[in-house]
């Protein structure tokens, strides 16, 4: 169990790079459709210029071509993640992987015979990539030669040869591997994945089945594994495979609810997003009831406390309400009420659930800057995004009317109610922001974790420091929160260090020291 649990960290720690470039492209996508969208140039003359509607469209069609390569991506971006040192390296062989496994399973579809004709190729469950005519396997494929090359990167990277076969070393060593465990995939692969793709097609309408209840499912999952760090195993194969939706965009196909909606932004002809957008629709909590859960907390604070709960609760009510970051938020009741985090991933299915019975189709899986550049320019017969409002407001009450009865009802300890001999400080970074100093602080978040004989690999998401340490034991978790850290969590001997926003400083600090 101990073992499945640390795959599943590394599996998804892995995932984080390529998923966090991808809502970078869709900002260039809206970017793009704001200088060519013929609706905005009714407003703002000068947009009709054809010089810039050319240049909206040249930013917006050349962003999309991303989503066309997104298997590579992946197969490029998860090597990366899992690589414990030299990363480049791993990056280049997480390439090589994937243009082999691709060569390989056209050879072996060509040798049987089964290669479509070009006009039959989408019937017969084919398609090109990179040129290549494979099976579709869409992101899977990135995903699975990406996870297969990491982890023999990892294994056998560090293998040194002597004398003359030493220049086939550490990478090189793992190249050797990889070529022919890649051509093996490739036709086995060209075997196994139309039963796989079954499977898949199967589930998709199973979920799809489920209607309302089966998307409340889905938010109160994406939300519940935030502690975990797993919860990016939840939304992923939604937002980037046939599990969120197959369209047809201007002539293209395109599986994944984010996959479709970035290509339907981009397409003239659409009038309207497809409904399969709803699996992205986790902003809603995000940008309306976690603020409101911020002022629960806050109106439930004693009245001395009043000043210092407000100046932790506003920046992480801020945070995720403009940029879709909760962790700041949601860390600073998660471990003191732990209730309200169940109440919370409950809301946010909810939340969901109502976007799909009141046919959303807005764009909203982040904060209100994604919100405004997505919808805005789409006008509100392609993106109703009045809707997607009226619904986060409901929620909004929702969140502020239950987060306020059950802090007073149950007496919870959030930011604010602490007893007198505890300080609020505890759960906010705003203590060690204003030193504004990194003098030590490597130093102390290697004591906190164990000392440097208990490191074995320092990466970090979005707001979380992720270390894999031999001896969880070691771990002094007030040594941590004296760093400035929300929360620590244990999964195996994986730890994860919540600092919010500016993680990326805490792990360069770490790695000066070690």
């Amino acid at each position: 169990m101990k073992s499945a649990v640390n795959a599943l960290q590394n599996f998804g720690k892995s995932l984080y790079g390529p998923v966090l470039i991808l809502p970078i492209v869709g900002l260039f996508i809206a970017f793009g459709n704001v200088l060519g969208n013929g609706n905005l140039a009714e407003y703002l003359p000068f947009l009709g210029h054809p010089s810039i509607q050319h240049t909206g469209v040249l930013i917006s069609k050349s962003a999309v071509s991303v989503l066309a390569n997104l298997a590579l991506v992946f197969g490029v971006g998860i090597p990366i993640g899992f690589a414990a040192k030299d990363k480049g390296y791993a990056a280049l062989i997480g390439l090589v992987t994937f243009i082999v496994f691709i060569n390989a399973m056209n050879v072996t579809l060509q040798l049987q015979g089964e290669l479509a004709p070009a006009d039959q190729m989408r019937a017969a469950g084919q398609s090109m990539v990179l040129g290549v005519q494979v099976l579709e396997m869409g992101v899977f494929a990135g995903i699975l030669t990406g996870a297969l090359s990491g982890y023999l990167y990892n294994r056998y990277s560090g293998v040194q040869f002597s004398g003359a076969m030493a220049i086939y070393s550490g990478h090189c060593f793992v190249a050797i591997i990889m070529l022919p465990v890649s051509m093996l995939l490739g036709v086995v692969m060209s075997e196994l994945w139309p039963f796989a793709q079954h499977g898949i097609s199967a589930l998709a309408l199973a979920i799809k089945g489920a209607g309302a209840f089966g998307v409340a499912i889905y938010g109160f999952l994406e939300r519940i594994l935030v502690p975990t760090g797993l919860h990016h195993l939840v939304y992923t194969p939604f937002l980037y495979t046939e599990l969120g939706g197959t369209a047809d965009v201007c002539g293209s196909v395109y599986q994944g609810a984010r996959n479709i909606y970035f290509a339907e932004m981009a397409c003239p002809s659409v009038h309207q997003l497809s409904s399969t957008v709803v699996w992205d629709a986790r902003g809603i909590s995000k940008m309306f009831g976690l603020p409101a859960a911020a002022l629960a907390m806050y109106m439930t604070a004693k009245p001395e406390r009043k000043a210092v709960a407000k100046a932790i609760l506003i920046p992480a009510a801020l945070t995720s309400m403009l940029v879709g970051v909760t962790e700041p938020l949601e860390f600073s009741f998660l471990f003191v009420a732990p209730l309200l985090f169940g109440v919370h991933a409950v809301l946010t299915g909810i939340g969901m659930m109502l976007f799909y019975l009141l046919g959303v189709h807005a764009i909203g899986a982040n904060g209100i800057i994604d919100f405004i550049l997505y919808n805005l320019p789409l006008g509100t017969e392609k993106s109703n995004w009045p809707m997607y409002i009226a619904v986060g407001l409901m929620m909004s009450v929702i969140y502020f009317v239950v987060f306020h009865f059950l802090i007073r009802r149950f007496d919870m300890k959030t930011p604010g109610r602490e007893s007198d001999d505890e300080e609020t400080k505890l759960y906010s970074k705003q203590e060690y922001q204003a030193k504004g100093s990194n003098d030590g602080l490597g130093e102390a978040i290697i004591e906190g974790l164990g000392g440097r004989a208990n490191i074995e690999v320092v990466d970090n998401c979005y707001t979380r420091l992720r270390v894999t340490v031999r001896d969880v034991s070691a771990i002094d978790e007030p040594r941590l929160k004296s760093t400035g850290a929300k929360g620590v969590i244990k999964q195996g001997n994986n730890v994860q260090v919540v600092y919010g926003l500016h993680v990326k400083k805490m792990r360069e600090a770490v790695e000066t020291f070690l």
